[in-house]
């Protein structure tokens, strides 16, 4: 925690301000200020951010850009909303394309009011920032000294829009994998996840009341289908995806007699985990450009 502390990274998006906010963000880096002189550094690469900063008031185009910049985060982080516009929408907020202030699209851990908000304003509020970053990193901690204590049980439909935001956050790795941002996986939406759940077998990972993994499988006569078998970055290697996989396993009735999977070819750590619980590769075939995608399966014993 000590690295944070000293060296605090940012991301800073604009979501729609009138610039005010912006200027005001960016004057803590003028010599004035200087909060480099701290060790806060701005960084343009959401995977290399602690804080995010959002300004303006969250409309319909900036919405979905918004989220993607927040998963892709690592944990933990925090988000900053800098100035009444993304605290409530402002005045701004009855406008027809408007969704309001930032936490109408993803959680807001620290508020600089302020229109537009001042430079010593926002520095305090990064200041603040790091101490929930500091808390958040305790609990981290605590829940994975707690992984023995994880829970492997049935998701049930409220579960449903966390497991997505897991799915999203788990992948982004895949994306650098395979030099593509549209693996489907990412591009999934909450209605058809939904809808996946309606006839799909859902299990969850739960430490310390957070979803940290998931599983989804169904079956087609005497084969069971698993797939998306998901796990928090922060809690991998840790054994989390072989139990899924072996739960899974279990909860389809006597009458399935194969399991078929698949992943992509460069996922090495996956097909390392499903070769050591005994799956074999019996197809590969083209999915995308840069993918491909191989297919295992292993007879029930």
């Amino acid at each position: 925690m000590l690295g944070f502390r000293k060296s605090p990274w940012i991301i800073h998006y604009d979501a729609s301000s009138c610039n005010g906010c912006d200027i005001e963000t960016l004057a803590c880096l003028t010599p004035l200020y200087d909060v480099e002189r701290l060790g806060v550094i701005n960084t343009g690469n959401p995977k290399h951010a602690d804080i995010f900063i959002v300004t303006g008031a969250v409309n319909e185009q900036s919405a979905e850009v918004v989220r993607n910049i927040y998963h892709q985060l690592p944990e933990p982080k925090v988000v900053m909303s800098v100035g009444i516009c993304a605290a409530s929408g402002g005045i701004f907020r009855e406008c027809y394309n408007v969704a309001g202030g930032v936490d109408s699209v993803i959680p807001v851990d620290v508020y600089v009011p302020g229109c537009a908000a001042r430079p010593e304003a926002i520095i305090d509020g990064v200041v603040q920032a790091l101490q929930v970053l500091e808390t958040k990193q305790r609990a981290m901690k605590s829940a994975t000294d707690s992984i023995d204590q994880a829970l492997y049980q049935r998701a049930e439909k409220r579960d449903v829009p966390e497991i997505l935001a897991l799915q999203k956050i788990a992948y982004q790795s895949d994306t650098e994998l395979y030099g593509d941002e549209g693996l489907p996986p990412l591009e999934q939406t909450l209605q058809e996840i939904q809808t996946e759940f309606d006839r799909m077998i859902f299990l969850k990972t739960v430490v310390n009341g957070k979803i940290v993994g998931s599983i989804r499988g169904y079956a087609d006569g005497a084969t069971a289908h698993i797939n998306r078998c998901v796990v928090h970055p922060y809690f991998q290697r840790r054994g989390i995806g072989r139990r899924l996989l072996t739960e899974i396993e279990k909860i389809f009735p006597p009458e399935i007699r194969r399991f078929e999977t698949f992943t992509g070819h460069k996922s090495k750590r996956n097909l390392f985990i499903y070769e050591k619980l005994g799956y074999q590769v019996f197809k590969t075939e083209p999915f995308l450009p840069t993918v491909q995608r191989v297919y295992m399966q292993k007879d029930r014993t």
